[in-house]
């Protein structure tokens, strides 16, 4: 849209006389991120000057499809067909599963499996995480998961970057062939401890190698000097030299010409999906050197990004407004850390972090909110967003291990016997939780109840 609609005279004159353009990285800000995730990116949101919605657009708008929009607008400013009524979300009455739900949750993760690719789904084939970490869990004793697991992990590799390693974000046929060329640290990361896991419960060194693949373009491209990570690197140089062209080069012939940008912010949110990973790594091969990445990344993070009282900021302190990805993403690679090395300092921050999030992101109702709301917003900014919460609940997956699980087990852990996710939660409803840590360490028998 840059290259076209927002180059379009008829469009800039409408913005320019009756608009305020206001243009938001989804990465940077958390609140709007989750807010108007359904609407994909880029998303068009029209607010009045209360703060309330207008119209809501998703994906790609052509100039003339633009201007005809900011027309209307001018002419009737009312809220369109787009803006509907927040769907009301009820917490779970019981914290059990009743069997006929798990029964349909179970049936639907076999039928969601492509069994002539692998992987789940069929469009924009990617690794589920969720669902290959809950066939990883159950690959010892049931041979058929365990092929399914196998299946997955060897197409997905297709995804990897054979000349400096990274693994893309998605490809966009189900042969896993067709790849679109962003390299997204959350990718990154879940690609990195799944394979590690691959490689620790099915003994494949093939999984090894992608892990540390990938790991190797992490810690190359996408890691500062002090030791924390950035966020992104994108598909394509410009319109000429995409990402088809430039990914097809060897390292010698990238190097000599300009490079995709990289996404130079260090989030907290990134760097404790990159701790868990590290601490996966380490798990599987025992190299200290993923260890020592790990907690130069905690401590880095908790200096620059830590708020009183166990929480974390998205970026630098006060940019944005606390989010709950942030802190539980930093609690969850401070348990990665307590179980990969015993030390309870480790624990006692996850610790903090689940009473910051119960503090600050717990609501009445019960569940959390994803974002704090902000004290100065105002219209429809103004009331907490939990739509991450609602689309996590509301995700047709056996696994149901989904971050929100975690929120109860922080204050919970008493020792690190792989007990790491509670068997159910008094906010999530949850009692689906497999083992996060599927063995358990060896220094862990040592510890008290």
């Amino acid at each position: 849209m840059d290259q076209t609609t927002y180059q379009d005279h008829d469009v800039t004159r409408l913005i320019g006389e009756q608009y305020l353009a206001v243009r938001v990285d989804q990465d940077a800000d958390p609140a709007l991120s989750v807010r108007y995730q359904d609407y994909g990116w880029p998303a068009t949101i029209v607010l009045a000057p209360d703060g309330s919605e207008i119209v809501k657009r998703r994906g790609y708008l052509s100039p003339a499809a633009m201007a005809s929009m900011l027309a209307a607008i001018i002419k009737d400013p009312s809220p369109g067909p787009s803006i509907v009524a927040e769907e009301a979300v009820q917490p779970a009455r019981s914290a059990i599963l009743n069997p006929a739900t798990r029964q349909a949750l179970v049936a639907t993760y076999f039928e969601s499996y492509d069994k002539q690719y692998a992987g789940w789904g069929t469009v924009q084939k990617f690794i589920d995480a969720d669902s290959l970490e809950y066939a990883l869990v159950h690959a010892k004793s049931e041979p058929k998961q365990a092929a399914m697991a196998r299946d997955t992990l060897n197409a997905a590799a297709a995804l990897i970057d054979p000349v400096w390693g990274g693994v893309y974000q998605y490809s966009d046929q189900r042969d896993w062939k067709s790849p679109h060329f962003e390299k997204i640290m959350s990718f990154q990361t879940q690609y990195m401890r799944l394979y590690a896991e691959g490689y620790r419960l099915l003994g494949d060194p093939a999984y090894l190698k992608a892990a540390q693949d990938i790991d190797r373009y992490v810690e190359h491209f996408l890691t500062g000097p002090e030791g924390a990570v950035y966020t992104s690197q994108d598909a394509d140089v410009d319109a000429e030299l995409t990402g088809h062209v430039f990914y097809a080069l060897s390292d010698a012939e990238r190097r000599r010409r300009p490079n995709p940008r990289i996404d130079m912010h260090v989030y907290a949110r990134e760097n404790g999906w990159a701790i868990a990973a590290w601490t996966a790594l380490y798990d599987a091969t025992g190299n200290a050197q993923y260890l020592a990445r790990a907690r130069r990344a905690a401590d880095w993070v908790s200096a620059h990004r830590g708020l009183d009282a166990g929480g974390f900021s998205h970026a630098e302190h006060g940019a944005t407004p606390a989010a709950l990805g942030d802190t539980l993403s930093m609690g969850q690679g401070f348990l990665a850390l307590y179980a990969s090395t015993g030390e309870r300092a480790w624990l006692e921050k996850a610790r903090q972090a689940a009473r910051f999030i119960d503090s600050h992101f717990g609501l009445r109702g019960g569940g959390y909110a994803t974002v704090a709301a902000s004290a100065g917003a105002r219209g429809s900014l103004k009331y907490p967003c939990a739509m991450w919460m609602r689309t996590l609940l509301s995700r047709v997956s056996p696994m149901l291990c989904t971050a929100t699980a975690a929120l109860s087990a922080f204050a919970r852990l008493r020792s690190a016997r792989c007990a790491i996710w509670p068997r159910r939660s008094s906010r999530t409803g949850n009692a689906f939780a497999p083992a996060y840590c599927s063995r358990t360490p060896s220094w862990a028998a040592r510890l008290p109840t």
